[in-house]
């Protein structure tokens, strides 16, 4: 029949099973016209269009699925809760949804798990049918003594496999994507029991698992679209209470429709039993008539006044059970089924009779359905309060390696020939940034984009590493025009090629998400870091221009100011430099130079600057 490992039912041949109790509890009164059919797709026999439904199986169960521009998704509930609603709901109509939200806290998974929605956020959820509840795996911290510890997962998140998850957490540690997360295995039989062993014992089991939490399905979204078909076969999303209006309103339709099968049936009862009365008050003449007479269903009708179905029923009856007949057992079942049928034309004429029938119906089932809840309701746990992930990565000296190509990767310690590195054939070295495994590398991009990627997050340098833009969202056309290590506290100017810029403080630049943060608005020309106080241009026109570096504004984002002014073409490079040691240029060959006179190019920012030195190109 399948399990959590994602292994799929056998075949039906393979397999037999009948209907649990709570199953027979929406069919119960099918067989009785409490719903209607329709023919089958084939037309060779007939379905009913709606079950009968004891509970609200909609949410109980939940649902999901996709039609054309349409599509739902509700999460299954704990069946005794909802009874519990709707009994509150068919005492008090009024009673708002705020007030239902008590009774049923959020949705009950069958897996179990924890549930770390807001109750404001699920409140929400269930007044306008739309929303998503985050869903947990449940966990707890195994002592071994020592101050060794393990993490012990028993309950997985709902529709989760778990073998798909210990292949995923598998993949995090050998790509060092989870830093904090040592080895994986699964110790399950008939429970669950997924073993998480953290890097070393001084991590503490709330960040470990939070750092788990956004990396795995350890955690997942449950989507909640509550679009369903209502009695009138509109599709609508219903809140929670509108969800159980629909349920009491069928329930009452199921209600009424028995109580006029049961009345249809009882009326014909009592009308064979009215003509049975009749013949026990002169059964020696009946018995005669049927003897001797050639048509004693005629004699029978106009003697004593029978109607046909009556006489056909006296016909049909044995002599020997007609002569055995008892006045009393007629007239007590005569009299149950008159009071049985007073007591149905009152309920069905009484909506409060039907409410009161509903109710004790709701509390049969609620005890036939009771079962405690599976998911925990909290809050998510603030991790605020203790040390970052990064404070339990090991600090260790890397060198940061991306070819021209666009792979990335991380070679340990510092590297000294960097033409000893190896690259894909047609590649070739681009960038080469020294830092450590708790850095944070800054990527700026052409489309004035800059990216994060945690320096331990980068692949090995024994290989040739991965492509950068899986790790980010890098367009297309989008170039990489420099790579840092974030130094908190640090500077950079950002630099377009229409020749404007500004000074952007790194600690504004870090993006958390794989878009990256849009610094400058243009085409990024450079992102250099501040090192200097003077900034040094170079334009198309080959003239170039010095001023201060205190002219450019700080901002953390924008198109800044003008720093060098064109009237054709633009900006080719920008620089950033000390007034002792001075700057330095490249000639078109590549060959660096000193600019021993540079402060005869000293201006204003904004200036057109004049003939820069005889072969000067660029500055780097």
């Amino acid at each position: 029949f399948g399990n959590i490992d994602g292994d799929s039912a056998a075949a039906m041949r393979y397999t037999e099973c009948k209907l649990t109790p709570a199953a027979m509890l929406l069919l119960d009164g099918i067989d009785q016209d409490a719903v209607d059919f329709r023919a089958t797709y084939d037309d060779q026999d007939e379905e009913p269009i709606v079950l009968p439904g004891g509970f609200p199986n909609l949410l109980a169960n939940g649902s999901s699925g996709i039609a054309v521009g349409m599509a739902t998704s509700i999460p299954p509930h704990n069946a005794g809760e909802l009874i519990d609603a709707c009994l509150v709901l068919l005492e008090k109509p009024e009673t708002t949804t705020e007030e239902l939200a008590t009774i049923v806290p959020g949705p009950d998974f069958p897996t179990g798990g924890v549930a770390v929605e807001g109750h404001a956020s699920i409140l929400d959820a269930y007044e306008t049918g739309r929303g998503g509840v985050r869903l947990r795996a449940r966990w707890e911290v195994e002592d071994l003594g020592r101050g060794v510890w393990r993490i012990v997962v028993t309950e997985m998140p709902y529709q989760v496999q778990k073998s798909r998850l210990i292949e995923a957490l598998a993949d995090l540690i050998e790509n060092k994507k989870a830093p904090l997360l040592g080895d994986v295995r699964d110790e399950s039989a008939e429970d669950i029991r997924l073993i998480l062993e953290p890097k070393n014992r001084t991590i503490e089991p709330e960040i470990l698992m939070e750092s788990l939490f956004k990396l795995s399905d350890l955690e997942v979204r449950f989507p909640i679209n509550m679009n369903v078909l209502d009695a009138t076969g509109t599709p609508r999303v219903l809140g929670l209470k509108a969800c159980l209006q629909a349920f009491l309103d069928h329930r009452r339709e199921v209600l009424v429709r028995r109580g006029r099968w049961r009345v249809e049936r009882i009326e014909k009862r009592l009308h064979l039993l009215e003509g049975l009365r009749l013949v026990f008050l002169n059964l020696d003449e009946v018995i005669r008539i049927v003897r001797e007479e050639e048509q004693p269903k005629a004699v029978l009708i106009a003697r004593f006044g029978l109607t046909e179905i009556q006489a056909d029923f006296v016909l049909d009856t044995r002599l020997r059970q007609l002569a055995r007949l008892e006045e009393m057992t007629i007239e007590k079942e005569f009299k149950e089924l008159s009071e049985e049928l007073a007591g149905l034309n009152a309920m069905i004429a009484s909506p409060a009779k039907q409410a009161r029938l509903m109710a004790i119906g709701l509390q049969d089932v609620r005890k036939a359905l009771l079962s405690p809840r599976r998911t925990t309701i909290a809050e998510a746990v603030d991790a605020s309060s203790y040390a970052p992930v990064e404070a339990f990565i090991p600090r260790e000296a890397i060198t940061v390696i991306l070819s021209e190509r666009g792979w990335i990767r991380a070679a340990r310690g510092k590297v000294e020939d960097p033409s000893e590195l190896k690259f894909k054939e047609g590649d070739s070295l681009a960038y080469l940034v020294p830092g450590f495994t708790t850095d944070k590398i800054l990527i700026a991009a052409s489309d004035g984009r800059i990216f994060t990627i945690g320096a331990d997050k980068l692949a090995s340098g024994r290989g040739h590493g991965e492509p950068l833009r899986l790790m980010i969202d890098l367009d297309e056309k989008a170039d990489i025009i420099n790579v840092l290590a974030h130094q908190p506290g640090g500077k950079l100017l950002v630099a377009s090629k229409a020749g404007y810029g500004f000074i952007a403080p790194e600690d504004e630049l870090l993006a958390q998400k794989r878009g990256g943060k849009q610094v400058l608005n243009g085409d990024m020309l450079a992102a250099l870091r501040v090192t200097g106080d003077y900034v040094a241009t170079i334009g198309e026109n080959i003239k170039a221009l010095i001023f201060p570096l205190a002219e450019l504004p700080e901002m953390g984002r924008g198109k800044g100011v003008k720093l060098q002014s064109f009237k054709q073409g633009g900006l080719v490079d920008v620089a950033v430099f000390n007034a002792e040691t001075g700057p330095e240029w490249a000639d078109g060959g590549g060959r660096r130079r000193n600019w021993p006179d540079w402060k005869d190019w000293l201006g204003k920012r904004a200036g057109a600057g004049r003939q820069g030195p005889r072969g000067m190109r660029k500055f780097r």
